[in-house]
């Protein structure tokens, strides 16, 4: 069994190692910290979440620079503290798997993300498109860009992955928009999740993703990925329409 401490950013709890301790009493053999990574730029606190049981870290970089990360971020520095907090993990000899999220801004780096990523030795990365909810609904077109104009560069993204021996996946990005790499397609092996966030509770995160977050088309029973797919994120189809979800043919 495993356990995920996300947020919200769960290194601005000053009690997070002693959590990733009572997670390891409590017998969880998997306990990840998903985390924008800065924190992780201090190498003693590193230490100190590996001493307390942590396994796993799954820092955020959305950008190959600088400049385009940090305006992301809106966090100058915050770039550079990642990538450090990436390399002390690896230094330590963690298994590290990086999020990234696909906004209009970066989704033509996605090549140059994963070409950055293959070279600070990163187990496992994961492009995962925004959902647009929250502050993003309100400025959808200039954040959600359409997927397929994304998809040959998400697909340049994660053949760098591929070509290096990393698993590359992707996370709300339909089979059909990722031709010859839908093996790529997380959702079908994202395991059995209950979700604890703050005073709301979530029992079985792939119902709600299937009855509630993510939205199929009429002509995706067509498709062979049908079971596998989970969909886009229903806010994208309700925005944009399902015709850019042609169905794989050959099931």
């Amino acid at each position: 069994d495993g356990v995920v401490f996300t947020g919200g950013e769960p290194t601005l709890r000053p009690d997070l190692p002693d959590l990733v301790g009572h997670a390891r009493i409590l017998g969880y053999r998997t306990i990840q910290i998903q985390s924008n990574g800065r924190t992780f730029a201090s190498r003693r606190y590193c230490e100190a979440l590996i001493a307390a049981g942590a396994t796993e870290f799954s820092p955020a970089l959305h950008g190959h620079v600088p400049v385009l990360h940090d305006w992301l971020t809106r966090a100058p520095g915050s770039f550079l503290q990642t990538v450090k907090g990436i390399r002390n993990l690896k230094s330590l000899g963690q298994y590290v798997l990086t999020n990234s999220v696909v906004v209009r801004s970066n989704f033509r780096n996605m090549p140059d993300i994963a070409r950055l990523l293959v070279s600070l030795g990163v187990d496992q990365y994961q492009f995962a498109f925004v959902h647009p909810v929250g502050t993003v609904a309100g400025s959808f077109t200039q954040i959600v860009p359409r997927m397929e104009i994304a998809s040959p560069y998400l697909a340049g993204g994660l053949d760098v992955g591929l070509a290096a021996g990393r698993p590359a996946v992707t996370e709300a990005v339909p089979y059909c928009i990722l031709p010859g790499r839908e093996r790529c397609v997380v959702e079908s092996r994202i395991p059995d999740t209950k979700v604890v966030d703050g005073g709301v509770t979530v029992e079985d995160y792939r119902a709600y993703r299937l009855n509630e977050g993510k939205l199929k088309g009429p002509d995706c029973p067509r498709c062979r990925g049908f079971a596998e797919c989970e969909g886009p994120w229903r806010e994208y189809p309700e925005r944009y329409g399902f015709g850019e979800f042609v169905p794989v043919e050959g099931r």
